[in-house]
């Protein structure tokens, strides 16, 4: 990791351009994507900076980085919106003793859009004059992934949230989240571009990203910092979609009458405004969630709002919120720990940070869910790419463990159906 003072001092350009589609300049083999409803950001051309940070303390490391860069950077900015002058997207790991690295890159361009207003941002060493041109290019030939069960099959799985029960009851957590997973394998000439483009597609409620190998659709923000206020969306409490008309509609009904998936949000939502509290005032939360509808599931939700108070950037409140009850469990420091005794892997980047942040301290910050983690192409001749997704569910007394599976099954669903 590279010390702030012999960080290089950065030029970020932004000039309005015609109406584009970010996500055509963006690569094809390793985009850097965020969208929602078709407004963004893409990334073009090569990575100006790269920062990887493994060790304890990283979501801390990187945000005092990120605030040395923007302090010497210079920014000529025309259009004035957030997103816009110098910009890093980042994809952070799920356990602080992950062996994967939390990443923030720079990028030497970047395409935005955002209500009815396109712009590109070009960003620069300063003693350099090599300014990036990019431009659109079509999206590949379409491809497939060939998936199989991962290191916890759907037995294993059972018995982990058995497991995850009886620590439950021995008084080690209130709740703790297991996840499972998939892997296979892609082409390596796949352009990913086309998994970015089904997901926004076909679920434009949430936001689709690709940040340095993780890909997907989550729909829980984690946190939005835009011109001093705060706001954070928290998901927990989870039904599939019903298989007709008549039994969907009372699905909410029933999401809102179970007293474990209430229980299960409350912890969720309260670890959010507990984060928030020391950095916000006027903090608010409905008294009451209010059922989320997406085309594969039904989510309690609730919508948190702020004012920042002592001037933190978003990667700050990210440090203060990951991980939430929402993806870890409660009290955290226990969930984690069983999460690391139960579970037969290393989560990656999954249910970790991933989003943007601009130079003023805004952006936008999600939790990575329904979402894949590509490897690297093979060097071998099979000519291929790893990937592996995983999905998971919290654990909380009155849990089943057949009903969890079905809940991992369809939260599977759209990142299996974008990659088939």
């Amino acid at each position: 990791m590279t010390e702030p003072l012999s960080l290089p001092r950065l030029v970020a350009t932004t000039r309005e351009i015609d109406a584009v589609d970010p996500l055509l300049f963006a690569t094809a083999e390793d985009p850097l994507v965020w969208l929602r409803k078709g407004d963004g950001l893409a990334a073009a051309g090569p990575h100006l900076l790269h920062i990887d940070v493994g060790e304890d303390g990283r979501l801390a490391a990187i945000a005092d980085l990120w605030r040395a860069i923007a302090q010497t950077t210079d920014v000529d900015d025309a259009v004035g919106l957030p997103g816009t002058g110098l910009v890093g997207f980042g994809a952070f790991a799920f356990d602080e003793e992950s062996a994967s690295p939390s990443t923030l890159v720079v990028p030497s361009a970047v395409v935005g859009r955002r209500g009815g207003r396109c712009w590109m941002t070009t960003i620069r060493i300063a003693d350099r004059d090599d300014v990036p041109q990019p431009g659109p290019v079509a999206l590949g030939p379409s491809w497939s992934a060939t998936l199989g069960p991962g290191a916890m099959d759907p037995r294993a799985h059972e018995q982990a949230v058995t497991e995850a029960l009886a620590a439950i009851e021995r008084g080690e957590a209130g709740k703790v989240v297991i996840a499972r997973d998939i892997t296979g394998t892609i082409p390596a000439d796949a352009d990913l571009r086309r998994l970015v483009s089904a997901l926004a597609t076909d679920y434009p409620d949430t936001w689709a990203f690709a940040v340095d190998g993780i890909i997907g659709a989550s729909p829980e923000t984690l946190v939005t910092v835009r011109e001093g206020a705060v706001t954070a969306r928290v998901l927990a409490g989870t039904r599939p979609r019903g298989a007709n008309a008549s039994e969907d509609g009372s699905v909410p009904g029933e999401l809102q009458a179970s007293g474990k998936d209430r229980e299960e949000h409350r912890f969720a939502v309260e670890s959010v405004l507990d984060a928030l509290r020391p950095h916000t005032s006027a903090l608010r939360a409905a008294d009451e969630p209010f059922t989320l509808e997406l085309p594969n599931l039904w989510h309690l939700a609730t919508d948190v709002s702020g004012e920042l108070s002592d001037g933190a950037s978003a990667l700050d409140l990210v440090r203060a919120l990951h991980p939430t009850a929402a993806v870890a469990g409660t009290p955290t420091d226990r969930a984690i720990e069983l999460i690391r005794r139960i579970e037969p892997f290393d989560r990656g980047r999954y249910a970790g940070p991933v989003g943007w942040i601009d130079g003023d301290g805004d952006g936008e910050w999600g939790i990575a869910l329904r979402c894949a983690q590509f490897g690297p192409a093979s060097t071998d001749s099979d000519g291929t790419r790893v990937v592996t997704a995983h999905a998971g569910g919290g654990i909380v007394p009155g849990s089943a463990p057949e009903a969890e599976l079905t809940e991992t099954r369809v939260k599977f669903r759209p990142i299996v159906d974008a990659l088939a």
